[in-house]
Order: C-alpha cells, then structure tokens, then sequence
C-alpha cells in the first residue's frame, strides 16, 4: 500500500488518479484534481492506494483533537473496506489521531457502519 505521492511513485498515482478525479466531482467546486495532486505533494493530503482502489486523507488538528478525515474515496469498495480501512486507521493512530471521521453520501456511511463509523454529524451545503 502506497502511504504518500512521492516524486519516484508517480506511476502508482497515475494509475489510481481516474477513481480520485471521479470523487472530486462530488467536492462541488471546492477542489481540482490539480489541487489535490499540489496536496498529496506538499504533504497536505496523504494519498493510499491498493491494487483496486484510492483513498485521500487529511490529518486535522483541532484544539483538543487530532483526527484523520476520509477525503476523497474511489475503486472497490470492499478492498477499501476489508484491506485498506484497518491500514490507514492503525497508521492514523501511529501519527497521534484519536478519531476517524468521512463527510460523504449516505451511502457510505451506511457501508461503514460495519467497521464501528456511526453518524456523527450532518452536512449540507448552499450556493450562494
């Protein structure tokens, strides 16, 4: 599993980069591929990967705690599930985080449930 975009990995993100640019149409605006490809290289955003799918995430630090937030999601979701959650949740420990957290459709709260994520919090969102 891929921990982070580097310069000589490249090749492991261009292979993964059509399941990230399909999640980032979800973001509303907020992002562009490019801007997640500046992240992942700036060290903003950690970039995992396994051979069916790509997950982005990005630590947060909050005044009294130290979370992982589920960005950006795309491939299969059981490899996600089964594979890759317990690999970046023990890795989200091992850099201090108490807590995982995701905004994302219905859906996939629903699906991780399974693996101890409840609803937390509701989002919505108003153009303006």
């Amino acid at each position: 599993m891929s921990l982070a975009l580097v310069k000589e990995d490249r090749s492991e993100w261009l292979r993964c980069k059509p399941w990230i640019e399909a999640a980032v149409v979800h973001c509303r605006g907020t992002h562009t591929i490019e801007d997640i490809e500046d992240g992942i290289e700036a060290g903003t955003y950690q970039f995992f990967s396994m051979p069916n799918c790509a997950v982005i995430c990005r630590i947060i630090e909050y005044p009294r705690k130290k979370c992982l937030n589920y960005f950006l999601v795309g491939g299969d979701l059981d490899e996600i599930k089964d594979k890759m959650e317990p690999h970046i949740t023990a890795w989200a420990k091992s850099k201090g985080c108490s807590m995982v957290t995701l905004v994302g459709r219905d859906g996939w709260i629903r699906t991780l449930s399974k693996l101890g994520f409840v609803r937390g919090w509701s989002a919505a969102y108003k153009e303006i």
